[in-house]
């Protein structure tokens, strides 16, 4: 799988997160927090351009933060938000 398809999938990943979320329904919450994981651990191993470094550095930081947080509407939003910065930022990974 090549960076961008990494970013991409946890993007998509943090999109169904916030939705469900903000939805009330997170029985598939921890499934999609570890799968996002994943990615995120083979994306960190990965050789990544300059330009995606930081905001890498970032995300993974306020991934670490979020998973220690409460599941509320708050933190759909900043879930989505994530997601959002991910989709645009992929073609620089």
């Amino acid at each position: 799988m090549t960076n961008h398809d990494l970013v991409l999938n946890i993007a998509v990943n943090l999109g169904r997160l916030s939705r469900w979320v903000a939805e009330g329904r997170i029985a598939r919450v921890p499934q999609f927090l570890a799968d996002t994981e994943i990615y995120l651990d083979q994306l960190e191993k990965a050789p990544k351009s300059e330009k995606f470094n930081k905001t890498f550095n970032l995300f993974k930081n306020k991934f670490h933060y979020l998973k220690s947080k409460n599941l509320d509407e708050i933190w759909a939003d900043d879930a989505l938000t994530w997601a959002n910065i991910l989709t645009h930022r992929a073609k620089l990974a």
